[in-house]
């Protein structure tokens, strides 16, 4: 279930479940490629180059049905760790029916991802069962698959071209599959990596049945503390005609943030005042 009434009355019913990327992980970029690397080396250096032990973001998702009505969500992302070690927390501050629902990802190399969920109306945290992983996150466009942080070795990888031109960038083209295809919803994901910086800018994702069923691009590359990053990217629907957009208003690198936030029995207790310091 995706509507805002399923969280007054406490009953979160998802379908079966990818930076964000970690929708959110397609967001973390780093220095220029060399000549020619091999399609390992480009993913690689998209997940790896994101030092901060510590993150933080402000962000929003605006969500369009199929009428073209839009709805906005605001959050803060939280990540500690590094990628493929890692734990990630989402953490909703408006509208005032979600305010308070958080997602928190354990992200392991080698195994699945466990997820747990917090929904104030039934004041409880509950597991997000492998067959969600599919399920729109709150309503959105990004499935909970796509919210959890992606490991780089879950995915084998292959060059499948590099003349194609995406928001003025060079681009290489990448073809993803899964290592083991029953941790993930998809059959084979195809990425193009800027050339010049490794950030993903264009994403196209297949099912198990081979249809395209979502489609996710990236804009308004910024640079902060070293780190190039996506700061609008479009996730589509394909089989429904729905869209959501995130929007990065703020992003932290090497922030301080309380470990003890990370675990289940925390979620409950979140009060998210939107601030957070800055390590030097």
């Amino acid at each position: 279930m995706n509507s805002e009434s399923g969280f007054r009355s406490g009953i979160l019913r998802q379908r079966a479940a990818l930076i964000l990327c970690a929708a959110i992980a397609f967001l973390a970029g780093g220095p220029a490629f060399g000549a020619s690397p091999d399609a390992h080396k480009i993913m690689e250096d998209v997940y790896r180059q994101d030092t901060s032990r510590g993150t933080y973001m402000r962000a929003s998702f605006e969500v369009s049905d199929e009428e073209g009505h839009r709805t906005k969500k605001e959050f803060t992302y939280r990540r500690i760790g590094s990628p493929g070690d890692s734990k990630t927390l989402v953490v909703f501050t408006a509208p005032e029916e979600i305010r308070g629902v958080a997602l928190l990802s354990i992200n392991r190399r080698g195994v699945s991802d466990r997820q747990s969920m917090y929904i104030p109306a039934t004041q409880r945290v509950r597991p997000v069962a492998p067959q969600e992983r599919s399920a729109r996150f709150i309503g959105t466009d990004f499935t909970f698959e796509d919210i959890a942080e992606r490991v780089l070795d879950d995915f084998s990888y292959r060059l499948l071209g590099e003349t194609e031109t995406i928001e003025g960038h060079k681009t290489w083209k990448v073809e993803a599959t899964p290592a083991d295809s029953s941790r993930s919803q998809y059959k084979y994901i195809y990425y193009w990596v800027a050339q010049d910086v490794p950030v993903i800018l264009h994403a196209e994702m297949y099912d198990a049945q081979g249809r395209e069923v979502r489609v996710l691009h990236a804009s308004q590359i910024k640079r902060v503390s070293g780190i190039s990053g996506a700061r609008r990217t479009e996730m589509t629907s394909v089989l429904t005609g729905t869209k959501t957009v995130l929007v990065i208003d703020e992003v932290k690198f090497n922030a301080n943030l309380d470990e003890k936030l990370f675990t289940p029995e925390e979620l409950g207790q979140i009060h998210d005042s939107g601030t957070v310091s800055q390590s030097h």
